[in-house]
């Protein structure tokens, strides 16, 4: 009972936000060390039955976008350790690092003498959060495009949904997802391919999903499925989960026959 008080002083879903930094600190550890990002998660989730659902989606979020900003935060926080990413997000969203390093009620450790200097980054920060063994390809491949595509690769993707039209319209599609809270906006060009706003983490739970009125869907892969035209069977010979598969089955086409080099 102590633990968890000084631990969420405030009750359910208020893991304090140095106590959060910690929990990711462990987790980025873990995935620095080998173990798949996914799975670190889970096995931090499973060993902290105290973290609501808001302290958990929140420790996602810090370790995912220092994951995305792996090297430049690494240079700011000055080490390639969950402590030194984690001391890099402080820096590179204009936090305060030593209001969340006290070692306190479950915070970090205190910052050392060096670890309050300053970081620095070391190259552009675009390139610099790519491995540096693809930078010469990424250059050779994107051009002068190749820094800004870079820094866009920093930043969390837009999540993207396309609407079944066998079981409703965008607009239709459009109502229920608000009825649940979760705001999206249609592509100005294709209609079907929505974009969510805000709520994404609601759309799993939510009666358009659970329903089969939306699918989640990149919005490449359904411009994909756009350029086909509308005649002549269809084989998806890469299907994976098999999504192009089933927004070519919703337009009526057909027959269309799906493999994979992976049975499962």
């Amino acid at each position: 009972g102590r633990f968890y008080n000084h631990l969420c002083p405030g009750g359910a879903d208020q893991i304090t936000p140095a106590a959060r930094i910690s929990a990711a600190i462990t987790i980025l550890d873990s995935i620095l060390a080998g173990t798949a990002a996914e799975a670190a998660l889970l096995r931090w989730s499973r060993a902290s039955r105290f973290a609501g659902s808001g302290d958990r989606s929140a420790i996602r979020d810090l370790v995912f976008d220092s994951l995305r900003r792996l090297y430049s935060r690494a240079d700011l926080g000055r080490g390639l350790t969950g402590r030194g990413l984690m001391l890099g997000m402080c820096r590179d969203t204009g936090q305060d690092p030593a209001s969340l390093f006290t070692g306190l009620h479950h915070a970090p450790a205190a910052l050392s003498a060096e670890e309050l200097a300053a970081g620095a980054i070391s190259a552009p920060v675009g390139r610099r959060d790519l491995p540096e063994w693809i930078w010469p390809q990424w250059q050779a491949s994107l051009g002068d495009a190749a820094e800004t595509v870079a820094l866009a690769m920093r930043e969390r993707a837009p999540v993207w949904l396309r609407v079944n039209h066998l079981r409703a319209e965008p607009a239709g599609a459009l109502q229920a997802l608000a009825r649940d809270g979760i705001d999206a906006q249609p592509h100005p060009a294709l209609g079907s391919a929505l974009c969510v706003q805000a709520g994404a983490r609601r759309i799993a739970a939510s009666t358009a999903y659970r329903d089969g009125l939306v699918e989640l869907q990149d919005l490449s892969p359904q411009w994909a499925c756009e350029m086909l035209p509308d005649r002549g069977s269809l084989l998806d010979y890469c299907a994976g989960g098999g999504g192009k598969a089933l927004a070519l089955a919703a337009r009526g086409l057909g027959p269309i026959t799906v493999h994979d080099a992976d049975a499962k």
